[in-house]
């Protein structure tokens, strides 16, 4: 009975050691890496920044690729000139293929928001052929910024909430989703909570805004504003800089400077943006001749290591 006894404690003490070491394997192999990325951000170049050495469409493509950029973020005219030149867009669906990278989003420029009827629907003509070419080769998105409306304020934001949901509906059939954007230069959505009114007005579950350092600064809107807004709502951010002796009045598109050469809370607006738990696309978008006089490498070089050095310092990723 006793020797009986000891087999079952025995049998009890082995199951049990074993059932540890089964629970302590598991752990290991489910536990985090140490060196994981402690944030959701993913990196990617807007060909403004390389704009005036003048690369052709697949020369950006290739070069953001060798850089280490994930994304790219072309300009609709650079994609024009492309197939004008007799360029196939399945080439470049295949090339992004071949080289890992995805075009994240193409810069356009419809004058979807202004009062002119005959104006919008020439607009929405010409989205939904960029938004075809967009499709074909692979490409998520499109800027809506407001465009053909920034000089005169008085745009009706309840009327521009309608015209941007015309948009997203034209998004949904093409494939490709319009990105509200903002412009602190802008006489109308200059502020980031008008073009968070007109997203949310829009009633529309795919609605979303594409901010920006630059011009949330230009515009006077408050940095904090960031917090107001969903991460479902913001799946792209465009990252800069700028000096600390301009004045918002006196700023503009030339003075955007690498991020963290500037004085702009990049530690407060990247920490606000972790914080929203979900993927979002910083996209290096510059506007500065000094930059566009340097080799196109070095300058998408420097931009891409000065903004994961940036996102560093303010997540510790």
């Amino acid at each position: 009975m006793e020797s009986s006894n000891i087999s079952r404690r025995n049998l009890i003490k082995s199951t049990l050691a074993t059932g540890a070491g089964l629970a302590l394997g598991l752990e290991s192999v489910t536990a985090k890496p140490q060196n994981a990325a402690k944030h959701n951000f993913s990196f990617c170049l807007n060909t403004s920044t390389i704009r005036k050495q003048n690369l052709g469409l697949m020369a950006e493509i290739e070069l953001a690729a060798k850089v280490g950029y994930t994304g790219i973020e072309i300009w609709i005219n650079t994609l024009e000139s492309y197939v004008a030149k007799g360029g196939n867009l399945k080439d470049v669906r295949q090339k992004v293929k071949d080289l890992g990278i995805q075009i994240e989003d193409a810069i356009g420029f419809a004058t979807w928001i202004v009062d002119d009827p005959n104006q919008r629907a020439k607009a929405l003509e010409q989205t939904k052929r960029e938004m075809g070419m967009l499709s074909e080769i692979g490409c998520k998105r499109i800027a809506a910024p407001p465009f053909g409306a920034t000089n005169k304020s008085g745009i009706d934001l309840q009327k521009a909430a309608a015209r941007y949901r015309k948009m997203l509906d034209l998004g949904d059939e093409m494939g490709v989703l319009p990105q509200l954007e903002m412009w602190g230069f802008s006489a109308n959505l200059h502020l980031f909570g008008e073009a968070l009114f007109v997203a949310s007005e829009t009633g529309h579950p795919k609605a979303v805004v594409l901010s920006d350092v630059y011009h949330l600064y230009k515009g006077g809107s408050d940095f904090n504003a960031l917090k107001m807004l969903n991460g479902e709502c913001m799946q792209m951010f465009h990252v800069n800089d700028y000096p600390a002796n301009l004045s918002r009045e006196k700023i503009n598109d030339s003075y955007r400077v690498f991020p963290g050469d500037g004085v702009a809370p990049l530690d407060q607006i990247f920490q606000i943006l972790n914080q929203k738990n979900t993927p979002i696309v910083l996209s290096l978008e510059l506007f500065n001749e000094d930059y566009w006089k340097m080799p196109a490498f070095d300058a998408a070089k420097i931009g891409l290591e000065k903004m994961k050095a940036s996102v560093a310092k303010a997540v510790g990723a």
